[in-house]
């Protein structure tokens, strides 16, 4: 197993660790056993991992002493809303689970934003941990407090930040998912190494990244150790996004306006992935970068079989209109993060956000 101390501004309740290529149920299931004596623990997943890994862990709880109860929710990008949210509450109440239990967050982002924020809301705040099975979820949106769901305006617009107590990871859990959404999370790794690692993206472009594909266990250990490390840090710097952590947003101002316009068909990273390649674009046209940035990251998302370009028939002016009701516009002005080389982003007046016209973000999506 491999560690890394995720550290929060705030003291030894803020701080918590990421534990990777744990065991599921099993291992998981005696980690939070051994690790915190909890009155009552909530599993909360979604209708396609409850039958592999949810009903699993909470029998295992169960096995162990624990009390444990498993709430399911329909899967799908399209059940992450406020309904979602109200009515695993009412669930939570109506079994008796007080300000005491624990939420276990089982399954990808969607999953970890939904039950995030439960917990976060229920009883105006209780505890929960992560326990992520996907690629993305592993590498990003289990690190970091970051709980919300989307609404009809747009994606993650109501939220809270609330750090997990723990997050644990089994890598093995990733051999159960389509090639499409391990590919999918990549995106998000390829992320890290553009705006703090090149090195990392490196060794994605030499040969990691195609190991971890093939199933490479030792290779994914260390792309998801690695990348929750880079999150860490920036976490650890700007837990809010008041600054700094902007630079996560890399690819996800364009990324969001597609999965909007496009209905959420696309995978999350699809989406990020052809965000990136327009905003490496962008970053050169507004900070002079290197223009064969956006063709490196082009060809790595394309090796990874990952979309590059904008959906045939997705309207520039519909995605411009997407990306103002983006929560990333400031002043009425949409923002992006934007590399100003490999590995190393640029600000503007001491802001990661940096402003964008209309006018920039139709040359670079081709309207």
């Amino acid at each position: 197993m491999q560690f890394v101390d995720v550290e929060v501004p705030g003291g030894p309740p803020r701080e918590y660790e990421v534990v990777i290529d744990i065991g599921l149920p099993d291992g998981v299931a005696d980690d939070l056993v051994r690790w915190r004596q909890v009155p009552r623990w909530a599993v909360i997943t979604d209708s396609g991992v409850a039958p592999l890994y949810g009903e699993a862990l909470a029998d295992s709880l169960r096995r162990y002493g624990a009390s444990a109860d498993c709430l399911v929710f329909p899967a799908g990008e399209e059940n992450k809303t406020r309904a979602t949210v109200g009515d695993l509450q009412d669930q939570l109440i109506e079994l008796g689970h007080g300000r005491d239990s624990w939420v276990v967050a089982v399954g990808g982002g969607v999953v970890g934003d939904v039950a995030g924020f439960v917990a976060a809301t229920l009883y105006r705040g209780i505890s929960y941990v992560q326990v992520p099975t996907t690629l993305l979820a592993m590498v990003d949106s289990s690190v970091g407090g970051k709980t919300g769901v989307d609404t009809p305006a747009g994606k993650n617009l109501v939220g809270a930040f609330l750090q997990p107590r723990r997050v644990l990871a089994d890598v093995g859990a990733l051999t159960t998912l389509p090639p499409a959404e391990v590919a999918a999370g990549m995106a998000e790794v390829i992320k890290y190494g553009v705006i703090l690692d090149a090195v990392l993206f490196q060794d994605l472009e030499a040969n990691l990244m195609d190991a971890a594909l093939a199933g490479d266990d030792a290779a994914l250990a260390r792309i998801v150790s690695r990348s929750c490390d880079l999150k860490a840090s920036v976490v650890a710097a700007d837990e809010t996004e008041a600054g700094y952590r902007q630079i996560l947003n890399f690819g996800h101002t364009v990324g969001h306006a597609i999965e909007a316009v496009e209905g959420y068909g696309l995978r999350h990273g699809e989406a990020v992935a052809i965000g990136m390649v327009a905003e490496a674009r962008l970053a050169h046209r507004k900070l002079g970068t290197a223009p064969g940035l956006a063709d490196r990251i082009g060809a790595l998302c394309a090796r990874a079989g990952l979309p590059t370009e904008v959906p045939e028939g997705c309207d520039s002016e519909a995605l411009i209109a997407a990306a103002f009701h983006d929560k990333k516009v400031r002043r009425g002005t949409i923002r992006c993060a934007l590399p100003a080389m490999l590995g190393v982003m640029g600000d503007f007046h001491g802001e990661y956000g940096i402003p964008v016209t209309p006018e920039d973000l139709a040359e670079v999506l081709g309207g």
